[in-house]
C-alpha cells in the first residue's frame, strides 16, 4: 500500500465530509512556501529567480501555522526553496505534527543526511525526495553533478531510521521513456513508499522556457513510459492512480486550482503554483477575490492550455475517487491492477514549441507610470526602482500590484511597504534578472554538445 490506511481514511472522511456540506471549492493539499532559497539553482524552476533580499526572507514558525490553521487542508507539502535550509524548520513540522497534518518536506536531499537526527519518524511526515530520473538525467535537470548519488545515499539512511520516504519526480521534454521507465524500477528497489510524478509545465519566472511539456507530448510520453514498463503493474504511486489515468488520456479533467493553494513569503498565491497573478492577504480573500473562470483549460486562457501538473489535477482525479460509487470502483480497480493505459500513438506528434512571446524588458528599461508600467515591475525577475510623487526614490522587488494598491520588499527593510499605485510617477527596472545567468547558457550550451 503506497499511502498509509489513516492517511486514506482522513483524506476520505474530509472530502465526504465536504461533499455533504455542499462546499464548492475546498482545499486538499497546501503548498506551503516558508522560503525561496535554494541550495541548487534548477534552470527549470520558477521559485529561485529573484534578488538576494527576497531569497532571504523566511516565514516565521508562527505564521506557518497561521496559514495551516486558516487552510483545512489535511495534506500539507512543503516545497521551496529547500526547506531544510529554514533554520525553523523542524518547529514547522513539529506544530503541523501536533495538528495532524499528513506532511512532505519536499527536498533535494542534499542537507537531509546531517539533518536527519532532527526529526522523529512518524506517520505524519513523509520526505519527499526530488529525482528527476536516473543519475545522468536527474544531475542534468538541476544543473550539478553528483547530486543524485547524494540523494540516493540520503534515502537510504531516512529509510533505516524508519522515516517514510517518496520520490518526486518532473519530466520534461526530451525525457527517453525506457530510461524513465528503469528509473521507476529502481526506486522500487531502494525501497521508498511510493513515486509522484508530474509533467513539467512553464513556469512563468523559470529561465528555461525550451523544455517544458505540451499536453499532445505529455500523453504521449506517459503511454511511452507505461508502455516501456509492462503497465506499470510493479511501480507504487503516491497519488491517485486516476490522475495517472488523466496523464495518459484515459481521462479528462478540468482544473481545479483551489485544490492545492500555494502560501508564501508573498502571501497566498493567485491563481495557483505556477502562475502569478498577485496574491491574497488571506486564504479566504484567495477564494473570494480570484476569479476562478479565468482559469483552467474551458477558460480559454492561452497559460493554462497545455497544462497537465499534478497541483491542477490531482486534486480533481481524487474528488472523482471519493465522489461517487463509479469514482471510487474506478479508483479501486486502478489501484489494485494498475491504471488503464492507451498504447502509445503511431502517428506522428504535432510538433509543439514554446510560446512565441514579445521579448521581455530587460535591466536599464524605464517608463513614466502607467497600469502597463506597473504590471512590468510585478512580471519583472529583478528589483525595480519606483520614483513617487514627492520625488522619492524607492528600490526593492514588486510582490504584489492592484488597483488601489502595490507590494514592494524594499532593499534594507524586513517589512513590506504597501504604496498607492497613484503615487508612483515613474518605473525603472534597476535590478538584474536573476534567471537570465551564465550558468544557465553555459549548462545549455554543454547539452546541447552531448547530445549533438
Amino acid at each position: 500500500m503506497p499511502v498509509p490506511v489513516s492517511q486514506m481514511v482522513t483524506v476520505g472522511s474530509y472530502l465526504l465530509r465536504q461533499r455533504l456540506a455542499g462546499v464548492e471549492r475546498y482545499p486538499l493539499v497546501l503548498m506551503l512556501e516558508p522560503l525561496y532559497q535554494c541550495n541548487l539553482a534548477c534552470a527549470g524552476c520558477g521559485k529561485i529567480q529573484y534578488p538576494k533580499h527576497v531569497l532571504q526572507r523566511r516565514l516565521s514558525v508562527e505564521e506557518c501555522l497561521a496559514a495551516v490553521d486558516s487552510c483545512p487542508a489535511p495534506v500539507v507539502s512543503i516545497p521551496g526553496g529547500e526547506p531544510l535550509l529554514h533554520p525553523e524548520i523542524v518547529e514547522i513540522v513539529r506544530g503541523l505534527v501536533q495538528r495532524r497534518k499528513y506532511i512532505y518536506l519536499c527536498t533535494n536531499a542534499l542537507l537531509l543526511e546531517e539533518k536527519l537526527h532532527l526529526f522523529e519518524p512518524t506517520k505524519y511526515l513523509s520526505f519527499s525526495v526530488h529525482l528527476d530520473g536516473q543519475e545522468k538525467e536527474h544531475d542534468e535537470s538541476v544543473c550539478r553533478e553528483g547530486t543524485y548519488a547524494k540523494a540516493v545515499s540520503a534515502i537510504r539512511k531516512a529509510l533505516e531510521r524508519g522515516f517514510r520516504v517518496t520520490t518526486n519526480t518532473t519530466l520534461f521534454d526530451g525525457a527517453d521513456p525506457e530510461r524513465t521507465a528503469e528509473f521507476f524500477d529502481q526506486a522500487m528497489e531502494m525501497g521508498i513508499e511510493g513515486m509522484m510524478v508530474s509533467p513539467g509545465y512553464a513556469y512563468e519566472k523559470a529561465p528555461d522556457q525550451e523544455h517544458f511539456l505540451a499536453r499532445e507530448r505529455t500523453v504521449q510520453l506517459f503511454r511511452r513510459i507505461f508502455a516501456a514498463g509492462r503497465g506499470g503493474r510493479q511501480w507504487r504511486f503516491n497519488q491517485s492512480p486516476l490522475f495517472l489515468e488523466f496523464l495518459t488520456g484515459t481521462r479528462d479533467y478540468e482544473c481545479t486550482p483551489w485544490g492545492m493553494p500555494a502560501y508564501s513569503v508573498f502571501g497566498w498565491q493567485k491563481p495557483c503554483y505556477l502562475l502569478q497573478e498577485g496574491y491574497a492577504r488571506s486564504y479566504d480573500d484567495l477564494l473570494e477575490s480570484t476569479d476562478w473562470s479565468k482559469y483552467g483549460r474551458a477558460s480559454g486562457n492561452p497559460a493554462c492550455r497545455d497544462c497537465m501538473v499534478h497541483s491542477g489535477f490531482e486534486a480533481s482525479s481524487v474528488a472523482e475517487g471519493f465522489s461517487s460509487w463509479k469514482g471510487f470502483a474506478a479508483m479501486v480497480r486502478a489501484t489494485l491492477f494498475g491504471p488503464r493505459v492507451p498504447a502509445p500513438g503511431d502517428a506522428p506528434e504535432r510538433a509543439v514549441g514554446p510560446a512565441e512571446v514579445d521579448e521581455a524588458p530587460t535591466r536599464g528599461w524605464s517608463s513614466s507610470a502607467s497600469s502597463e508600467a506597473l504590471r512590468t515591475a510585478f512580471d519583472y525577475r529583478g528589483d525595480v526602482t519606483l520614483t513617487l510623487d514627492d520625488g522619492e526614490k524607492l528600490e526593492g522587488y514588486v510582490s504584489d500590484v492592484r488597483s488601489d494598491s502595490l507590494r514592494l520588499l524594499q532593499k534594507g527593510r524586513d517589512v513590506a511597504r504597501i504604496l498607492d499605485p497613484a503615487r508612483v510617477v515613474h518605473v525603472e527596472l534597476s535590478g538584474r534578472d536573476s534567471a537570465i545567468d551564465p550558468r544557465w547558457e553555459a549548462w545549455k550550451e554543454r547539452r546541447a554538445a552531448e547530445r549533438a
